[in-house]
């Protein structure tokens, strides 16, 4: 949200005195103007005085104001003058006073120009969708609520070393570690695209772990043992023992938490029984807070029943507010519209009927203490792995937005682990003896390009690589274990490097072995959404996927002819060619998307 230049940020487009989105103008001293599709209000300096302790008011929607401030003025690392700008939050009702908690971090250098004029200005953006206005209150209120921040936090942070040109986040050294948990039954790999997006935004990779829980599945009831599961209370040891040794190793004193569905749970249990001290900020993407069902006749002992014992005992209100987060910590929530197939007011994504009453909505991931905010026709997975996921992320962290989507690498290693099955459970734990070869491939068609980069059998880590490869080619990876399917895993190219590329054999049923062919489309990042996706496999509608809330993430074709030949997998703007393989002969064909 940076200008090109002052000109542009500055220089006003509309008559004075007229209202702009339904927002006053206040006098002459006092303009609107457009930067990059955003209108900001600038105030001139001297109409802001010194204020006694005011509460926010915002009219006809309780919602947040992001307060930007842009100062101009000499900066000691740049000795000239700078423009620079800073981030806080302000929520309806709170009470703000000079010096208080809305003191940014930090401030980033937008950029250096020659002068000795100081300006001052505040611009007020409303974080709500875009056909909505909102009035502000009175001049006297705003003009209070400025001289807060610039009184509180323009001097000294404007002053703070670290910052770095263009960028909206800390200097490396001073960004914090990040851990992020799946959700149940779910890997690590999940967070690829997240962990790329931060990396391209300056983030350190030694700083970014993505956990594998080595039994991810929950029990049936939290409160008795069930083999190659965990209980809610195990899944936050699990998560303990990471942030200690991510501490241990960064040097860092707290550490960001981020969770999507079941890892949410893991996080709020953690803090709850492990203390605050060690974590900073906590986000929540689509964890089922209040239940994906509220009632105590149906399975009462699970860890998704919002009235059984786990979430009641998370959901206790706890501080003077009662509120049901732990105090202590920054807490966000991320959730869908409607789209969540785990927020929904019926049972059919439960395995009950449509007229099974839940007792759950859309807003049942909110938590009362938390910043929770919208991402509207996301689904379940989505609101923690899709871009807009990450952008709220990042800005709830740094109290800015990011400034790049993912920044491809020209060369880069892959290497991640290959995990299996107990029984029908998935596990993250590491399998042996697999015999993996990875190929570089013909995008267009998906054939072979030359003998395997890469020959190897497991060890007892399951690591198949690394591999050194560019950011062009289209891969294969072929794995094959006993009492497995030989599998036929093709990926688009590879953007950035990364160790959590997880590889786990599949099982050939004995229907399907008649087959002459089995190909399949996996979204692990999210589901497979009719009428809201473009997405086709072998030039046909992806079968199984019904109309209405998005809730599955594979889509498999049997085909009757076994000759081989290239099959393309469509999803928006991805494209992966594969080749079919005889499924009686214990091969099936899969293309996972990186969206």
């Amino acid at each position: 949200m940076c200008a090109e230049s002052a000109n542009e940020l500055f220089a006003p487009d509309r008559a004075e005195g007229q209202a702009v989105s339904g927002l006053p103008i206040w006098q002459n001293r006092s303009r609107f103007s457009r930067a990059r599709g955003i209108e900001f209000l600038e105030l001139a300096p001297d109409l802001v005085s010194p204020g006694s302790p005011i509460k926010v008011s915002l009219f006809g929607d309780d919602t947040e104001l992001k307060v930007r401030i842009s100062y101009r003025g000499l900066h000691r690392r740049l000795s000239q003058q700078a423009r620079l700008q800073c981030d806080a939050h302000v929520m309806q009702g709170m009470e703000i006073r000079r010096n208080d908690v809305l003191m940014p971090r930090r401030c980033n250098i937008i950029d250096a120009i020659i002068g000795i004029r100081q300006i001052l200005a505040a611009f007020i953006i409303p974080i709500m969708p875009d056909s909505q206005a909102i009035s502000f209150p009175r001049r006297s209120r705003l003009l209070g609520l400025v001289t807060v921040l610039i009184a509180g936090a323009m001097v000294l942070a404007c002053s703070l070393p670290g910052s770095v040109p263009g960028s909206a986040s800390p200097s490396a050294a001073e960004r914090p570690p990040i851990v992020f948990v799946h959700g149940n039954g779910d890997t690590a790999a999940l967070w690829l695209t997240t962990l790329w997006r931060f990396e391209s935004n300056g983030w350190p990779r030694d700083r970014l772990l993505a956990i594998d829980v080595p039994n991810p599945l929950a029990r049936d009831d939290d409160a008795v043992a069930q083999p190659d599961r965990t209980s809610a209370s195990e899944n936050a040891a699990y998560l303990a023992a990471q942030i200690d040794a991510l501490l241990n190793r960064t040097g860092a004193k707290q550490v960001v938490l981020v969770g999507n569905s079941r890892g949410g749970n893991a996080i709020r249990t953690y803090v709850r029984d492990f203390g605050s001290a060690k974590v900073s900020h906590a986000v929540l993407g689509g964890t089922p807070n209040h239940g994906v069902w509220a009632n105590i006749e149906l399975r009462p002992g699970n860890e998704f029943n919002g009235a059984g014992p786990v979430l009641t005992r998370l959901n206790t209100p706890q501080g003077p507010g009662g509120l049901e987060v732990s105090p202590g910590v920054k807490w966000m929530t991320l959730r869908s519209d409607g789209n969540d197939k785990f927020a929904q007011p019926t049972g059919e994504w439960m395995g009950q009927s449509k007229t099974y009453k839940t007792n759950v909505d859309a807003r049942g991931p909110e938590l009362k203490g938390a910043d929770n905010r919208v991402l509207p026709g996301l689904d379940h997975r989505e609101v923690s792995y899709h871009q807009k996921a990450f952008e709220q992320t990042f800005q709830f962290i740094t109290g800015s937005l990011p400034v790049h989507d993912i920044v491809a690498q020209a060369q880069v290693v892959l290497d991640g682990r290959v995990t299996g099955l107990a029984g029908s459970s998935p596990t993250n734990l590491p399998m042996s003896g697999v015999a993996v070869q990875v190929f570089a491939l013909d995008c267009a068609s998906g054939e072979r390009r030359g003998a395997a980069l890469l020959s190897r059998t497991t060890g007892a880590d399951g690591r198949w690589g690394p591999l050194q490869t560019d950011s062009q080619t289209c891969i294969e990876f072929e794995y094959a274990a006993t009492g497995f399917a030989t599998t036929h895993h093709y990926r688009a190219p590879f953007p950035r490097s990364s160790d959590i590329v997880s590889l786990r054999p599949m099982r050939i049923s004995d229907a399907d072995l008649k087959a002459g062919a089995l190909v399949s489309m996996t979204r692990p990042r999210g589901y497979f959404g009719l009428g809201r996706d473009a997405m086709s496999l072998d030039d046909q509608a992806l079968p199984g996927i019904s109309p209405g809330v998005p809730g599955l993430a594979s889509a498999r074709l049997s085909l009757p002819s076994a000759a081989p030949r290239t099959v393309v997998a469509r999803f928006n703007n991805e494209r992966i060619a594969l080749r079919t393989w005889p499924a009686a002969q214990g091969h099936l064909a899969v293309a996972e998307l990186h969206q």
